[in-house]
């Protein structure tokens, strides 16, 4: 009988469970560990609420953690202060690990520190009531908005900027951001890249909302479109890159009606300098300041001499994620990965027996959702060709015991189900449909109440 446990309950852990029983290898068990009490990783805690469709994968997701040949192991914490990976090592026969990539860039310019400024990634922890948030205030007293980056992230949190409370309170964004984003007084938000419009890394349905937004007028300069050399020629683009110069296109054609309450800029060909104090003499922000770029000929930009401000009480950087150690496994810093060979792990070169990795952290953060999948598939067949070797070694019948033993208060799915149960009850008693419980405190209460019932 084979024994693996898969940290992360993500799109990549959920897959990898997912290949592995229907493998068809006899005995196969699987855990699914995940330091949350919660499943489903970043289709949880990084959808847009407003993006439904996306946000339904969970139920595909929940019928492979539903599997009787799998299990729900939350609030299980491996590396500092948890099970290191040696201490998994003995407790399965083998462990992949799908922890993704834990952290954003940063812009690395004067300013970044200044209150106002914020990664996107703390926006939409907040928004999606990660229990580790701690952050709030993000609209209060803003006027104007600017989110660096032109990639999909950088466009959820353009649009949840812009939405009013009648789109967001049918979702399940919890009751505290839908209050603050409500009274928000950011009316003017510009998304700003520091390449052309055929660079842009945003999907075209994703854009394609943002002209769709109620009482929101989008603004596009078709002077600064038109310094992007593909934008005046775009033939020989791939089919989503030409898709998006389309609507660019068509809204630089036929601008937006100018009576809106709200405005969309998108900018191109800036790259942020500076992020500069308000006039007010305090240390919130009050604008970027961008260098003009142009295109350099090669795929690159260079720097112009020329300089814009633009006013920001609000900056939002999204320039990408990058993987953290995890202490006990070896890590690649240069590429934010973990060191492999078609998911095996590799220590000083040679293949870590009965590691893998799978998703972010073995390639980077790149690619959608159902990328994890073929991802996962490469790592599960690693493992399986490696199966009749790894269940030569004795390990727990059953690690839960040992999980305890090492402190861990693992949350199995009757847990997660008394979450689902407190959440619908809390939208009930707002007036709402589901409303996510924001913080620990509440979700390992609701979780408890599995055991007392």
């Amino acid at each position: 009988m084979l024994h693996v446990a898969v940290v992360g309950s993500g799109p990549s852990g959920v897959y990898t469970a997912q290949s592995l029983v229907q493998s068809g290898l006899p005995g196969i068990r699987v855990d699914v560990l995940d330091r949350l009490p919660c499943p489903y990783g970043l289709v949880r805690y990084g959808v847009a609420p407003d993006h439904e469709k996306i946000k339904s994968l969970q139920n595909n997701l929940r019928a492979v953690l539903e599997d009787e040949r799998v299990r729900f192991l939350g609030g299980v914490q491996v590396g500092p202060g948890g099970l290191s990976p040696a201490r998994l090592r003995e407790l399965y026969h083998a462990v992949v690990y799908c922890v993704g990539a834990a952290t954003d860039r940063r812009l690395g310019v004067p300013g970044e520190e200044l209150r106002g400024s914020w990664s996107a990634t703390e926006f939409v922890s907040w928004y999606s009531a990660h229990p580790d948030s701690a952050a709030d205030g993000f609209v209060l007293g803003a006027r104007s908005a600017v989110v660096i980056g032109v990639g999909n992230v950088a466009v959820d949190v353009t649009r949840m900027l812009a939405r009013g409370s009648a789109e967001l309170s049918p979702t399940d964004i919890p009751q505290a951001a839908l209050t603050a984003l409500a009274s928000s007084k950011v009316t003017d938000i510009s998304m700003v890249g520091r390449r052309g419009p055929s660079q842009a890394r945003f999907t075209t349905k994703e854009l394609r909302e943002l002209g769709a937004l109620p009482d929101t007028e989008v603004v596009v300069d078709p002077e600064e479109l038109a310094l992007d050399p593909e934008y005046v020629d775009p033939s020989a683009l791939p089919a989503a890159q030409r898709r998006n110069v389309e609507v660019l296109r068509g809204w630089a054609a036929t601008p937006t009606p100018r009576d809106r309450a709200r405005r969309i800029r998108l900018r191109f060909f800036l790259r942020p300098v500076e992020l500069l104090a308000d006039g007010g003499g305090g240390e919130r922000v009050g604008a970027v300041r961008f260098e003009r770029t142009a295109p350099d000929g090669r795929g690159g930009v260079t720097g112009t001499g020329r300089y814009e401000d633009i006013e920001a009480q609000l900056v939002l950087r999204s320039v990408g994620y990058r993987g953290v150690p995890l202490e006990g496994l070896p890590f690649d810093p240069e590429h934010g990965t973990v060191p492999h060979l078609a998911g095996r792990v590799l220590r000083d070169g040679a293949i870590a027996p009965g590691e893998y990795v799978a998703g972010w952290i073995k390639r980077g953060p790149t690619g959608v959702i159902g990328t994890n999948r073929p991802c996962a598939k490469e790592t599960v067949t690693s493992l399986l060709e490696d199966a009749r070797e790894l269940v030569r070694r004795e390990v727990p019948e059953d690690p839960l015991a040992a999980l305890r033993a090492a402190g861990s208060a693992p949350v199995e799915w009757a847990g997660w189900q008394a979450i689902e149960r407190a959440e619908a009850e809390l939208g009930a008693s707002l007036g709402r449909s589901v409303v996510k419980l924001p913080d620990w405190t509440s979700l390992v209460a609701a979780a408890q109440t599995a055991r007392t019932s």
